[in-house]
């Protein structure tokens, strides 16, 4: 596997933010999809922090998505 430091461009903040909402997300059982995601790149060999970030990234596209198509989130 390559080596693929995160990069600090952007919001400090906003990227604490998003480590956080998905750190919570993963310790509730509310949102399955999040966690479906984070057991898949567990079981890929990720390392724990690098799974979180990667579900950070799906957490942006899903809200990216929710804003350009302006409808409400669904969990099916």
């Amino acid at each position: 596997a390559t080596r693929n430091p995160i990069t600090k461009r952007g919001s400090r903040k906003l990227r604490t933010a998003l480590y956080q909402a998905v750190r919570c997300g993963l310790r509730s059982s509310r949102n399955k999809k999040l966690r479906l995601y984070y057991d898949k790149k567990r079981a890929e060999g990720k390392l724990f922090k690098v799974a979180v970030i990667a579900c950070a990234n799906k957490l942006i596209h899903w809200i990216y998505a929710i804003l350009t198509k302006k409808e409400a989130f669904r969990l099916d």
